[in-house]
């Protein structure tokens, strides 16, 4: 059986939102944005938020963002909601109110949100501002893993294997866990695929692996070769050489037509995200 070399490193996603606006109109925006907030619009109210944090068109203000977060909150804005419960939760930019997080982590939990309803899971199961109550983490922690919440299903699977709020169900625990790690794949997967785009020679190379492997994908060699042969032409050292070698490797288990088929999509892709000079 081939083995391929898989190279893991770890990502830091950047979250950042640059604003290539001159000043004068940023300051004029925020004012626009003030004057709908203090009408009472809960978007605009969050969206000031946003601004006292990031410091776009007013001083960058952590106090008037938790405010402006808790304005857009109590009008039912599930995005408010769910940050509130996260920062009272962690004692992020507030001090630590578990009692706090679990009032916003249910308003939000409530409307939909899977992050709300896992961190509900997890304070009712650790007690945090509420009686520890195992049955009902368990079905918080449904609701968020049937949402797609690797945690949740993790945690799920653990409970089942251990009994605590669910009935004890090896095989139960065992389709859990399961399912934590296609969810926890499939994110994976979608984040390789942004990163790949971008002309991530290592995104790529996994890409190709995961192709040619048939891992959280249908196998697919035209689309292996594809991915390898642009972390060949782009990479650098032992991603490159990796590349080359695994390209060969499918290449091998492919017939003329597909082969050719994997080189026009190398080629449209690399003229579609041209090369910084």
């Amino acid at each position: 059986m081939t083995h391929y070399l898989r190279i893991v490193t770890p990502v830091a996603v950047l979250a950042t939102l640059v604003l290539c606006v001159p000043v004068q109109a940023q300051t004029l925006e925020a004012g626009l944005l003030r004057t709908a907030a203090e009408q009472g619009h809960a978007q605009s109210q969050f969206d000031l938020g946003f601004r006292y944090f990031t410091g776009d068109g007013v001083p960058q203000d952590l106090v008037e963002m938790v405010r402006w977060y808790r304005l857009a909150g109590e009008q039912g804005l599930l995005a408010a909601q769910a940050m509130l419960g996260s920062f009272y939760r962690e004692g992020r930019f507030v001090e630590q109110d578990y009692a706090e997080a679990l009032r916003w982590n249910q308003l939000a939990a409530e409307q939909g949100d899977e992050a709300a309803q896992y961190d509900l899971g997890v304070m009712y199961g650790a007690g945090q501002g509420t009686p520890q109550d195992y049955a009902e983490a368990a079905r918080w922690y449904r609701m968020a893993a049937e949402q797609g919440n690797a945690g949740a299903s993790y945690k799920l699977g653990v409970m089942h294997g251990t009994g605590e709020g669910v009935p004890q169900d090896d095989g139960a625990a065992m389709r859990w866990n399961q399912r934590a790690a296609e969810q926890e794949d499939a994110r994976a997967l979608l984040w390789l695929r942004q990163f790949a785009n971008t002309g991530d020679t290592e995104a790529q190379f996994d890409l190709g692996v995961r192709y040619a492997e048939g891992r959280g994908v249908p196998q697919d060699y035209a689309l292996a070769h594809m991915w390898f042969n642009l972390a060949a032409s782009r990479g650098i050292g032992e991603v490159r050489q990796s590349a080359v070698n695994n390209r060969e490797i499918v290449t091998g288990r492919m017939t003329p037509d597909p082969i050719a088929e994997a080189q026009r999509l190398a080629r449209e892709w690399d003229a579609a995200h041209p090369r910084e000079p």
